[in-house]
């Protein structure tokens, strides 16, 4: 059995649509679902994230509803975004980040419109988990969260979805055909080509 992992945030349209493709996988793959905060990564980084620009903002949201209606998947924008996915997050981690629960948390975001702050619809999807809203905020699933995101900061990840399989990342919706054609042979990054473009010199660099 190949073991791969799935970063992923709710708060990322990214990820969910993602999801809906990892059965596109090989079904030899035993793929872990590990939940990071995404803010966390960019904060690492220094980079802004897509809803943090006005006009990539727009193009996010357009294009991510014109590909759930090619890929057939239901996608209704939550009443407001960015939210805070925290307590999401948390959640999915109480719920030992198992497929079925990640989905679960995905739908009540992504198919529903409605408002992720809502604490009442929160408290019925922990309900629908089996999870006590209170374990949310227990110091041992926060440190959880935390020590997941430091740890892929650390591995390089620096966006969401990705995937981390063989010490290599895919990031992205679009990796998924990448990833699967890695999958299918690990000589593909290990090519003269792709080995220069692992040192290829910077040429200039923006002024900050």
């Amino acid at each position: 059995m190949r073991r791969a992992t799935w970063y992923f945030d709710f708060v990322s349209p990214f990820s969910y649509l993602c999801l809906a493709r990892l059965g596109e996988l090989p079904r030899d793959v035993e793929l872990e679902f590990r939940p990071v905060l995404f803010a966390g990564l960019l904060a690492h980084f220094g980079q802004k994230g897509p809803a943090e620009i006005d006009a990539k903002r727009r193009w996010t949201y357009r294009w991510c509803q014109w590909s759930a209606g090619r890929l057939g998947l239901p996608l209704r924008f939550p009443a407001t975004h960015p939210f805070n996915p925290l307590h999401h997050l948390r959640l999915a981690i109480a719920a030992r980040s198992q497929p079925a629960a990640v989905k679960r948390i995905f739908e009540a975001l992504w198919t529903t419109g409605a408002e992720p702050a809502d604490a009442r619809q929160f408290d019925a999807l922990c309900a629908t988990l089996g999870v006590d809203p209170a374990r949310v905020a227990e110091p041992e699933v926060k440190d959880a969260l935390r020590r997941n995101t430091e740890q892929a900061a650390a591995a390089g990840v620096f966006g969401v979805p990705t995937f981390l399989a063989d010490g290599e990342l895919f990031w992205g919706v679009d990796s998924v055909d990448f990833l699967k054609a890695f999958l299918a042979d690990r000589s593909l990054l290990a090519s003269e080509e792709m080995r220069r473009l692992d040192a290829l010199p910077v040429g200039a660099r923006r002024r900050g």
